[in-house]
């Protein structure tokens, strides 16, 4: 007997289209061990954005990330990407609407962009490094933030 509750009340999609959807959506987005491996392997192919302020930037960022806060973000500062660089945004976390708000200027402007899921709170939750000075810490060790 099937039962009726907030999860089932309304059907799931069927096969076809709910593998349309989520292939979709790795369209728009990566996550962090995606992006740690891609970074690991030394041929990325992409460009990682840290759009959240200088300040923050400075305490703690993924290694390797650039910082260009998402407001910030406009052609003059592109000038040396070609067209199809591949950007990915990211900012604190799921809390956060940063990383979709800087992916939306990235594809105004016509370029390229995922937003990697979890910002700098699912880097920290994978156990992945920081860089920068974290709560006191060393720049470069691993750890929460």
């Amino acid at each position: 007997m099937p039962t009726t509750n907030a999860v089932t009340a309304i059907p799931a999609a069927d096969s076809a289209t709910a593998l349309a959807h989520f292939h979709a959506s790795l369209q728009f987005e990566t996550d962090c061990a995606d992006v740690a491996g891609a970074l690991a392997s030394g041929t990325a192919g992409f460009v990682l954005l840290d759009v959240r302020s200088p300040a923050l930037f400075a305490q703690s960022h993924v290694p390797g990330a650039l910082n260009l806060p998402h407001g910030k973000i406009v052609e003059s500062k592109l000038v040396n990407y070609p067209a199809d660089t591949l950007f990915v945004t990211y900012c604190a976390g799921p809390h956060c609407n940063g990383a979709t708000r800087g992916a939306l200027r990235l594809a105004q402007l016509g370029r390229p962009v995922k937003v990697m899921t979890g910002g700098i709170t699912g880097w920290v939750d994978e156990g992945l490094p920081l860089e920068g000075c974290v709560a006191g810490r060393i720049e470069g060790e691993r750890g929460s933030a």
